[in-house]
């Protein structure tokens, strides 16, 4: 489907001459009573129309396949003087509004033009429609466009929390459901069919693609949907092809005037339209996209259901965090409504609950635990939770958070930045760091914020952006790239405290002296550890600790400086020192980058949690075949 013509050109083309009849028929009534100041002739004695061009259409939307316009039509106007004593003509350009109407389901054959006025101003339509037959609705519009749709199709759905079933929805609407194999690549979800014809679908059985006829008013389905993907978006995609049905038969009727061969709409699995990318065809596939779930939920009686969700919970189990109900929630709405839980969640951020964003997310292959901010923190292209691939390039590349890090006042936990206080980040029963409850509860106070965007984003919509950010799960093959925001601000309460306690550890760091051994063991005495523990804590052994703090090592590698800096979990100021001591400095390999990393932002975990990531990252890991000495 082209989906992208002109109407207006198409009127302009068609209906020249009726235009211009109509023009000339109310000039040659009305001359006498046209604006007189647009001629310099002022005794007229007639007036010709010579010549129009369509400039402009205002349409709006009919019942059925009915449509109004008003064509606004600059005529070449041809003026005569009245004194038989002079032969003057003057040539002039005069705005004509032309009110028409027709019928798209018997091709505008029956095009009228009901009156014609001086041009003043474009009215405003009730219903307006794009050049192209499209519906022009805005984001704000989207709540009242479903509940419409629902109270003509489907209005028992706004009286109580029902599911709609796509099937019913689609009977009422007179379509019907075909489920058959598509394309072979699944490269194609569903469509609809305006028009009957002879289409080509892949054959399973013999691999490859035969005709079949198929009638006006159907909808096919995939079957591969149902294992490749769930029920929930199964549900989804026909009430996509319905709300094609309802709000884009005209654009398609237009298509149709232009190419008779057009026969249906193929909507592709990452949410475009299958064959094109053009404005019309992207609009149309926006508008489905985002009034598909607001009809399967339609707005109030969601509420009313997820309040009746959240007193069960509370009733069952306590007054707890409306963030530690919300996993349960989300799936017991989208088992409700036979919606994916991806929708689920998108509804519920949609609708006021912030708290959602902050579940079932998964990062690096893990479950990010649920955590939630205040209401509008952070845009739906925004995240606390980044990758440490991200991690790591941005604290190695971003100045700004560079230097944030280097104070150690940040901490890289749970996949977040956090900011480093007891308030925020604990050390859980497995000696493992995590968030604390508040931190979680509260990370606009505690965390960083930064900007997700999906790689080579021109491939996919919007809305499909917005569906992946709020929804990464572990099986996603969208890779995202997060950078460091520049909506972070600084906390006043925390600026206090970092200044106290950089001030701290400058007046350590002073007092350290210029060897190794004596740096070492200054360090030592202020971590208030034993060389037992010290060894165990950085997995190198007591002789080693010994020899190190007793004789003035020779060269000492830089992962022995790695592993007692996190031993004794330094702070980066105090690492510093001790890496100055050991004449070592970093290069710029993957190796020494995340050892950085490890040093700014995650000084407090335990070497085998340092050393996990490490593997993660496939690096060499810290005290595993590592000479201490060389």
């Amino acid at each position: 489907m082209a989906g992208n013509h002109s109407f207006t050109d198409y009127v302009a083309d068609r209906f020249e001459n009726d235009l211009f009849n109509a023009i000339q028929s109310y000039v040659e009534e009305n001359y006498d009573r046209l604006d007189l100041r647009l001629y310099r002739i002022r005794n007229i004695g007639g007036i010709e129309l010579s010549d129009i061009e369509v400039k402009l259409l205002s349409i709006s939307d009919l019942p059925d396949m009915r449509i109004e316009c008003h064509v606004v039509v600059a005529a070449e106007l041809e003026v005569r003087e009245s004194d038989y004593h002079y032969d003057e003509t003057e040539y002039c350009t005069q705005w004509f509004m032309l009110k028409c109407s027709g019928d798209l389901d018997s091709n505008l054959d029956d095009f009228s033009i009901s009156s014609v006025a001086e041009y003043i101003s474009k009215n405003k339509q009730s219903k307006p429609l794009s050049d192209s037959l499209v519906p022009i609705i805005t984001k704000d519009e989207l709540e009242t466009v479903a509940t419409d749709f629902l109270r003509r199709c489907y209005p028992e759905a706004l009286k109580t929390p029902i599911a709609v079933e796509p099937h019913i929805l689609a009977e009422k609407m007179g379509l019907s459901i075909i489920v058959r194999d598509i394309t072979k690549d699944f490269s194609v979800f569903g469509q609809i069919y305006f028009h009957g014809c002879d289409a080509e679908f892949y054959d399973k059985s013999n691999d490859k693609m035969v005709q079949a006829q198929i009638e006006a008013r159907t909808i096919l389905v995939d079957p591969k949907a149902y294992f490749l993907r769930n029920l929930g978006s199964v549900n989804n995609t026909i009430v996509h092809e319905c709300v094609h049905w309802d709000l884009h038969r005209k654009a398609f009727e237009l298509e149709r005037l232009y190419n008779s061969s057009a026969t249906q709409i193929k909507c592709q699995v990452v949410g475009g339209i299958k064959d094109n990318d053009r404005d019309a065809t992207g609009w149309m596939e926006w508008q489905a996209n985002s009034l598909a779930p607001r009809i399967q939920m339609p707005l109030a009686p969601f509420k009313m259901k997820v309040h009746e969700l959240i007193r069960k919970h509370r009733d069952e189990i306590g007054n707890i965090h409306l963030i530690d109900m919300m996993e349960c929630i989300i799936d017991e709405i989208a088992l409700f409504y036979g919606v994916s839980r991806c929708a689920a969640k998108i509804r519920m951020v949609d609708v006021g609950y912030d708290e959602a964003i902050g579940v079932f997310t998964y990062v690096d292959g893990r479950y990010v635990r649920p955590h939630c901010f205040k209401n509008g923190f952070i845009r739906k292209d925004q995240t606390f939770s980044i990758s440490i691939k991200d991690a790591l390039i941005e604290s190695a590349f971003n100045p700004e958070l560079k230097k944030k890090l280097e104070s150690g006042n940040y901490l890289f936990v749970d996949s977040h930045f956090c900011f480093n206080h007891p308030k925020y980040i604990t050390v859980n029963e497995q000696g493992e760091t995590e968030l604390t409850d508040y931190a979680r509860f509260h990370m606009d106070e505690c965390c960083l914020v930064f900007d997700l965007r999906i790689k080579s984003l021109n491939k996919y919509g919007e809305e499909f952006f917005t569906e992946c950010v709020l929804y990464r799960d572990a099986a996603s093959n969208i890779v995202f790239e997060a950078h460091y925001s520049s909506d972070n601000k600084e906390n006043p309460n925390q600026a206090v405290m970092i200044k106290k306690y950089n001030t701290e550890l400058l007046n350590v760091a002073r007092m350290l002296p210029a060897t190794f051994s004596g740096t070492l063991n200054a360090l030592i005495d202020w971590s208030g550890m034993t060389e037992e523990k010290l060894a165990e804590a950085a997995s190198i052994s007591e002789k080693t600790i010994q020899r190190l703090r007793n004789d003035e090592p020779d060269n000492v590698t830089i992962e022995t400086v790695i592993q007692l800096s996190i031993g004794m979990q330094l702070p980066p100021v105090l690492s510093g020192c001790l890496l100055k001591a050991s004449g070592k400095s970093f290069m710029m390999t993957e190796q020494h980058i995340m050892y950085q990393f490890l040093l700014t932002s995650c000084y407090t975990k335990s070497i085998h949690e340092c050393n996990n990531m490490l593997e993660a990252q496939n690096l060499k890991q810290l005290g595993r075949n590592n000479r201490s000495i060389k």
